[in-house]
This record gives C-alpha cells, structure tokens and sequence, in this order.
C-alpha cells in the first residue's frame, strides 16, 4: 500500500515561470495534432505520397501519443516527472528535425511516430507538474492556463501551417519545433524540481502492452472507419483486438498488487463526471473543426491561411477568458457540475449557431465560434480539477494519462461520428447522375457531377454540415447534463457529512452509514485528495 504524500506547506516560489514552460512544451505538441493538415498537398507533390501514405503521415502521430498516454503517466509517476518531460522533449525535437529533413514517405511517418512518444510523455508530465507545484485556489487559475494554451495549440495548427507554407517549404512545420524543444530542455533543467511517487512501484509492463494494443487498436479504427467503410475487415478487426485488449487491461489491473491505473478511480462520481464530460467537449470541438474547415475550404473556397484566419476567434476567446482567469473565478461559484453545464450548454448552442446560421454569412459562423470557445472555457478547467482532484497527489501523472487519453478518444470519435453522418447525408442529397462511389468527398462529387449539377452538390456537402452539427450540438448537451449530474451527486455526501458533523456525533455516524461507498474522499480546498486511494 503506498504512503500518503503530505503536499508541501506552500506553493513553489517559481510556479508561474514553470507553468510557462510547461505551457510552452504543451503548445508544440498540439500544434503538431493539425498542422500537418494543410501541408498535405505540399507533401503529395514533393514526395510522391499516395492517399494511404497521407493518412499515415497524419495519422502515426495521433496513434502512438494516445496509446502511450496511459503508460507515459505511469513512467513519469515511477521515474519521475522533471526526468520524463527532458526525455519527451528531447524525443520531440529529435523527431521533428528528422520529419523537417524526411526524403521520402516512410521516413515522414517514422519521424512521426517518434514525435508521437515525445508527445505523449509531454502531455501527462506537463499537467502533472502543474498540479505538483501549485497550491489552494491557485489550481483552477493554473489548469485554466494551461487549458487555454493547449485549445490554442489544438485550434492554432492549420493557421500556424498556412502561415509557414506561404512563406517556406513543407518542412518548416516541423523545424520550428526544434529551437522550442532545446530551449524547453534548458529550462526544464535549470527550473523544474523532480517529482515522483515515493512509494517506487515496480512497472507494470503486462499493463503497459495491453493499454497501448488497445487504445492504438480502437483509436485506429476510429481514424479509419469514416474513409475505409465501418464494416470492413481491418476496421472490425483492429475495434475487435482493441476492445479485448481494453477489457485484459482492466482485468489485469483489478489483480495486480501494482496497478497502473488504480481502477478505484472509478468508483468516484466526480472522476466519471468529469471523464464524461472531457470526452464530450473533445468531440464537440474536434468534430466541428473537422466539419469547419472543410466547410470554408471546399464550400466556400478559402485558402489554409483565410480558413485558419476564420477559425481563430474560437482559440482566443478560450485563451482571453481563461488568461484573464474567468473560468477559475466562477468555479467556486457555480461549482464542478455547475461550471460544466454551463459550459456544456455554451459549447452546443454554439454547434447549434453554426449549423443553423453559419452558412449565411461569417456573422453567424462568428457568433457559433464565440459561444463555443467560451464554453470551452467555462467547462475545461473544472472537468480537469475534478479528474486531477479525484486522484492522490503521488499518482499525477496517471491522472494526466487519462485526461490526455480522454481528449485523443472524444476527438478522435467527434472526427469519426460526424464525419459519418456528414458522408451518410451527402450521399442521400447528391443530385441524379452521380455515382454513388463520388460520395466520398466534395472534390471526386464535383468532378463526377453532370454538367449544371456543381452547385445542387454544394448544397448536398453543406446540408449534411448542417446535421453533423445539429447531432454534435444534441450529444455535446446531453452528455453535459449527464456529466453535471454525476459530478452534483459527487458533491452531495461531502455537503451533508459537513452538516451532519456540526449537529454532534450521534449525525455523524448516521451520515458515515448514509454516505454512498463511492464518495469522493477528503479534499483539499483546492479539490486535491489529501489522502491517495489505497492499492492492493
């Protein structure tokens, strides 16, 4: 059973300098989930890449970052997070120069890969040393900080690509990484105290393969399903393998003395609240700016650079409410399920916005974006309070495993999901004379189209926006009420053991018999457990 980590007296004296790095490594490893993007054509012409070399070149990266998330976590918690955070820095750069120099295809996606474990030990590190070095109502400022530049990274990559391509050559994408990862490597190493779990838990490697088999097995056939058809043999066979392993995971981790992931956890409400509603908002925002951008790209005829330019109220609303410190204020207002319906309220009527008004000017396509980012804004940093606050100090890099691991499945199910609704509805409204197999996508339906029928094919792409978006906006809202409502029922028996315990003993032990087994434990004011969750 591990000791409980007493968390330190007072914040450290350089925490907001720290959290700037932090945020720095944070912001080039999102960047790299889209930019790549709008380079597509640049690779296609200069080295010879196919459709399926495309895919992978985009898609090695968001593979092997999520199904190493949950293992990163874990390493970082055992070795230590100053330690893993130079080592996913140093991987980082290394991989980009290699990527910025690639002479072939195969090359691109090795690089990638390589830039993926990098990614991966970053992402849970960072959120785990801000939650190491800050203390008290400071928490909630610092995840909001730290929220608000990784949606600046997740929304930022195509315009930063349009940027870069209008000016130099394909590779430029990936060498600015580099100056970034060697002054992040100086940094961490000069300002960064060493963390780690002191109870030295031997690895899990039986844990670590089944995570990894599973998330790279059901992510890839989230990837795949939309172009290669839901029903196709290595879609079923890679969701098949990915599920088994997932399953094996949770069994193994039920039975082994040295769990990577602490399956306890989820007996907390406010840890599954808070899992719930991460994964709607990463679906909710990676599924409309799948569905935008295409939609100024190919509907409206806008560059990389003007669609970039378009999309960018959404990030600096969330980096300005969340800078300025809004959702960390209104948090002890309106509390975890309060700040997340809100927020999740805020993010589907901005959906709704853009489905219902977006195509009749940027007016409407403005407004939607504005709604959305700040209900991004509002809900992000409760939902990672609460899943960080669910968790036992000592354990910070599992707990930022899977809030990373949240955000890559919800995304990469948004992209999945209404991409599907969007191809199943514009082939229903493609005009008579075109061939069903042209449905795939805007460009082979307007090649395909008889003479006259280019713009019946537009309005057939843009309608099937529409209710992708409308079912965003329905599930994003649903889901939030859920989410709201399994993190109030959270809060719940902490309220009323506080009352109980000043009516006298004789109220307090009935509230003990009372209180659901699954209760939150002792918090900190901050909403950390000051207690970590017993292992077996």
């Amino acid at each position: 059973m591990s000791q409980p980590v007493v968390p330190p007296s007072a914040a450290h004296p350089r925490r907001w300098v720290i959290l700037a790095v932090v945020c720095l490594a944070t912001l080039v490893v999102l960047l790299d989930n889209t930019v790549l993007n709008v380079a597509v054509p640049s690779l296609t012409e200069d080295l010879g890449a196919g459709t399926a070399d495309v895919q992978w070149m985009i898609n090695a990266y968001a593979l092997v970052q999520s199904g190493l998330l949950l293992t990163a976590g874990s390493l970082a918690d055992r070795y230590g997070r100053k330690r893993a955070l130079m080592v996913g820095l140093a991987l980082f750069g290394l991989g980009s120069a290699t990527a910025a120099f690639a002479q072939s295809s195969g090359q691109l996606i090795a690089a990638r890969a390589g830039m993926g474990v990098g990614g991966a030990l970053l992402m849970t590190t960072t959120l785990a040393v801000v939650m190491q070095v800050f203390q008290g109502p400071e928490v909630p400022k610092a995840i909001g900080i730290w929220g608000a530049v990784s949606s600046l990274g997740f929304a930022g990559g195509p315009l930063l690509g349009g940027v870069l391509l209008a000016h130099f050559w394909w590779g430029s994408i990936f060498l600015v990484n580099v100056p970034v990862a060697l002054l992040g490597l100086f940094a961490v190493a000069r300002l960064l105290p060493e963390t780690k779990d002191p109870a030295g838990r031997r690895p899990d490697v039986p844990g670590a393969v089944l995570s990894t088999v599973g998330m790279v097995g059901v992510v890839f056939a989230i990837i795949s399903g939309p172009a290669g058809g839901w029903g196709s043999g290595r879609v079923l066979v890679a969701g098949a393998v990915g599920l088994a392993a997932l399953a094996a995971f949770v069994a193994w981790e039920l039975r082994t003395p040295t769990p990577m992931l602490d399956m306890a956890f989820f007996r907390n409400r406010r840890f599954n609240g808070a899992v719930a509603g991460g994964i709607l908002v990463a679906f909710g925002m990676a599924g409309s700016l799948f569905l935008l951008t295409q939609y100024l790209q190919l509907v409206l005829g806008y560059d990389p650079l003007e669609a970039g330019l378009r999309m960018s109220p959404l990030a600096l609303v969330i980096v300005v409410l969340n800078l300025t410190g809004v959702g960390a204020r209104l948090l002890p207002k309106l509390g975890f399920a309060g700040a997340v319906a809100v927020g999740m309220t805020l993010l589907a009527g901005g959906l709704a916005v853009i489905a219902e008004w977006g195509s009749g000017g940027y007016g409407g396509l403005l407004a939607g974006l504005l709604l959305m980012g700040a209900g991004i804004a509002v809900a992000n940093p409760a939902m990672a309070s609460a899943v960080m606050g669910a968790i036992p100090p000592e354990r910070a890099g599992a707990g930022a495993g899977v809030q990373g691991t949240v955000t890559e499945f919800g995304g990469g199910l948004g992209v999945a999901v209404l991409g599907a609704v969007l191809g199943s509805r514009f082939a229903a409204g493609l005009p008579a004379g075109v061939p069903a197999e042209a449905a795939k996508s805007l460009p082979e339906a307007l090649a395909a189209a008889p003479a006259g029928a280019a713009e019946a094919v537009r309005s057939a792409f843009a309608h099937g926006l529409t209710a992708s978006q409308l079912i965003g906006a329905a599930a994003v809202l649903l889901g939030g009420l859920v989410s709201a409502a399994l993190l109030h029922r959270a809060d719940r028996p902490t309220a009323t053991a506080a009352t109980a315990a000043t009516a006298g003993s004789d109220s307090t032990t009935a509230a003990a018999t009372d209180a659901p087994t699954d209760a939150a434990p002792d918090e900190q004011p901050d909403g950390r457990t000051a207690e970590p969750a017993a292992t077996s």
